[in-house]
């Protein structure tokens, strides 16, 4: 990885080794934590380099979600209530055999949620509401058992001045509020020079 660039703005070139070095550094973060997730999800398009390889590393299956919030637009997200379902424990009785109540925390699944860099954390957020918007209001204060436990965030770069705090895996720091031309350039971005090397 390597700091260049002009006067305007300075970017921070990352290359396809410190992708690798990157899963291979959330791999050890994992197994330190004792946490192996059954569902590896990847943001469409900058956090799948890094699921695909993660997926790869711990023989875990992989879905990808398309959130794409540009210009504080949200219309290009996908809305994936299966995978909040999962990770909350929702439960069918004809395939669980477990009757009389809609939520089991046995059924929850372990998913990893992967981007490359959580900037402004609008997008962990996004998905967040997202998720819970698929409980009853009443059981809200349950999702508190999910975040970190069932369902944890993974990202190449932690922006310290994030608004979202949840992250919990991660390879790389920037703090924007103190540098806020560090621009991440990665190497599947055609400007990316650097990145091929």
């Amino acid at each position: 990885m390597c700091n260049t660039g002009d006067n305007e703005v300075k970017k921070k070139y990352y290359t396809w080794q410190d992708v690798e070095h990157a899963a291979d550094s959330i791999v050890a973060q994992l197994t330190k934590d004792e946490w192996c997730p059954e569902i590896i999800v990847g943001i469409n398009r900058g956090g799948l380099p890094l699921a695909v390889l993660l997926s790869h590393k711990l023989n875990t299956r992989m879905y990808t979600l398309d959130i794409q919030l540009r210009n504080g637009k949200d219309n290009d997200c996908e809305s994936n209530l299966w995978l909040a379902e999962w990770a909350f424990g929702y439960n069918y009785p004809e395939e669980s055999g477990i009757t009389g109540s809609r939520w089991d925390p046995k059924l929850r699944k372990k998913i990893l949620i992967v981007d490359d860099i959580n900037d402004t954390g609008a997008t962990f957020e996004w998905l967040v509401k997202d998720w819970q918007s698929s409980c009853l209001p009443d059981e809200q204060y349950a999702w508190d058992a999910v975040w970190d436990n069932s369902t944890r965030f993974a990202v190449m770069t932690e922006n310290h001045s994030s608004n979202f705090y949840k992250v919990r895996y991660n390879w790389d720091e920037v703090n924007k509020a103190e540098d806020d031309n560090a621009w991440p350039v990665w190497p599947w971005e055609t400007d990316n020079k650097k990145g091929t090397e």
